[in-house]
């Protein structure tokens, strides 16, 4: 029962919504260059820092416990060279960590575990439009090893400073090894998925509460109901290839993770489940929300034809009288009687006025 209250304790310090020094950008790192941070971790407890991350690789293996933790962000190819050949990464994976742009996927390389993981972020806006960005993604990248634990990150967002901080709040966690990081990532980036789920319905209950207002042919816009399905397909892209990866963490994990934490992957698991139900079905919401709307405006369309029509059969009286007389000959019906004029303009009212009443009872008018 203290593995679960442990665990849950990570989840629950992983979703506080407090201010802390961010690491994530290179600029900011104290080390230069790609790297964000080099931690080396024994018994769950941070240790000294290590001037270069040779030296930390050195320090772990020469006591023979503990792991680093080296997190990157965007390193170039003699970047991340260097550090694939410290680990003993794959060629192939370490091709896929630099470029980028990967679908989450999990694959094992000897004693490496490779993960890649698409992290997503709502972008604020204060009114949807045709051109509107409602989601932006990113990508981490996780080698775990027997000792070490590398991060590379991807994106303008999906910082893992507070992660660690989280974690290092909980070193009893820690002290399982590389599989507490990985599990804590899986779990923090899926946490990010159901904040951005939640906040993509608000924008759908609006646009769908403007489809179905009163007005909703004139202030309902196509354009942006398109912009949101296309927006919902980006984040459904991070989402669902993520589920065969956890799948496999969680019911047929490779030896490297830690035995103690293999079941919690269900739990992560369970949540990815239930975000990709909800966009499954939001994405038949919006596709009955813009055929509802196509089919308001075709409506539109037929009673504006119809008032047209109706309106072109009321002026065609009056038009064919004057036209007839207007013909000049001189032996027309009641040419030269004094009432021919004032009858004329009557007929013409009369007529009118009953076509008008037709249309009018019919509800063309």
């Amino acid at each position: 029962m203290s593995m679960v209250g442990n665990l849950r304790k990570v989840a629950s310090l992983t979703r506080r919504n407090r201010r802390r020094v961010d690491l994530s950008h290179p600029a900011r790192s104290p080390l230069g260059s790609a790297v964000v941070n080099c931690v080396i971790y024994r018994d769950g407890v941070r240790q000294e820092t290590a001037p270069t991350v040779e030296q930390s690789v050195a320090r772990v293996r020469e006591h023979g416990d503990g792991f680093v933790w080296l997190g990157l962000h965007e390193p170039t190819e003699a970047e991340f060279a260097r550090v694939a050949e410290l680990f003993g990464l794959h060629p192939l994976a370490v091709e896929d960590a630099v470029q980028a742009h990967q679908r989450p996927k999990l694959e094992q390389y000897d004693d490496v575990l490779f993960a890649v993981f698409k992290t997503v972020t709502y972008v604020e806006h204060e009114r949807l439009t045709a051109t509107s960005e409602v989601v932006d993604t990113g990508e981490i990248m996780v080698f775990t090893g027997p000792d070490f634990v590398v991060t590379v990150r991807h994106g303008r967002h999906g910082s893992l400073g507070p992660l660690r901080e989280d974690l290092e709040a909980a070193p009893e966690q820690l002290t399982k090894g590389p599989s507490a990081v990985l599990h804590a990532i899986a779990d923090h980036v899926v946490d990010d998925y159901v904040g951005v789920a939640d906040a993509v319905q608000e924008d759908i209950d609006e646009v769908e509460t403007e489809v179905f207002s009163p007005k909703g042919t004139k202030t309902a816009d196509a354009g942006r109901i398109y912009q949101l399905k296309r927006e919902l397909l980006e984040l459904r892209r991070a989402v669902v290839p993520l589920g065969r990866p956890l799948e496999v963490l969680s019911t047929t994990p490779p030896r490297t993770i830690d035995a103690e934490i293999r079941a919690y992957f269900r739990d992560v698991a369970d949540h990815l489940d239930r975000v990709t139900e909800q966009i499954t079905g939001f994405d038949a919401l919006l596709d009955s929300i813009l055929q509802a709307h196509l089919a308001q405006v075709a409506v539109a369309q037929n009673d504006d034809a119809r008032k047209i029509t109706a309106w072109a059969a009321v002026i065609a009286v009056p038009t064919m009288v004057t036209g007839m007389y207007g013909m000049n000959f001189e032996h027309m019906p009641e040419l030269h009687w004094r009432y021919g004029y004032p009858l004329a303009l009557s007929v013409i009212i009369v007529i009118c006025a009953v076509i008008y009443r037709g249309f009018k009872r019919n509800g063309w008018l």
